[in-house]
């Protein structure tokens, strides 16, 4: 990391964060080829899990090299600065570099997946997701579900904060920090 002063390194911090950012990037290559998806995903016992079909180009990619980075990050603001060069964005983002697998245990990839509709539709089922539903269930293509986990090898977040007194909006104007 080259600005050593933006690394966040509190663990309670990136956690809470992992745990609370809707989106999430998948940054896969296929030869010379980059590719990045946007992804839904869940942060659950120190690993990363996503799903989607069994078939398509991600899970290819994955097949054929299931070495990945996924980035997470929110933007906060702008920072205003009556010098132009110090202008910011305040932000949080974490990458995560590791291997993509494929989770064939029917008990974690049901658990993953309950994880996910914890996080994006909380209390909105009364009843656990069933084992059979993991199992059975096909899209209307015909695609069964996919879970993928990536298993974290190195981590960073990097982080810049929004000062409220420093946050620009709609109608400040330099001389109102000068």
């Amino acid at each position: 990391m080259r600005f050593h002063f933006l690394e966040c390194t509190d663990k309670e911090k990136i956690q809470h964060f992992l745990n609370h950012a809707r989106v999430g990037y998948l940054g896969l290559a296929q030869k010379e080829q980059p590719y990045v998806v946007p992804l839904n995903y869940v942060w659950w016992q120190g690993k990363i899990y996503f799903h989607g079909a069994d078939t398509g180009r991600k899970i290819d990619m994955i097949k054929e090299n299931p070495q990945v980075c996924f980035t997470v990050s929110e933007e906060y603001g702008t920072i205003a600065n009556p010098v132009p060069a110090k202008t910011d964005t305040a932000y949080m983002s974490v990458m995560a570099f590791g291997k993509a697998h494929h989770v064939t245990d029917l008990t974690e990839a049901t658990e993953s997946m309950q994880q996910l509709l914890n996080k994006y539709v909380p209390g909105y089922f009364d009843t656990p997701l069933s084992k059979q539903h993991i199992e059975k269930y096909r899209s209307s293509k015909g695609s069964a579900t996919s879970v993928i986990s990536i298993s974290v090898e190195h981590l960073s977040a990097k982080e810049n904060p929004l000062e409220k007194e420093n946050k620009f909006y709609p109608g400040r104007e330099r001389k109102m920090d000068i």
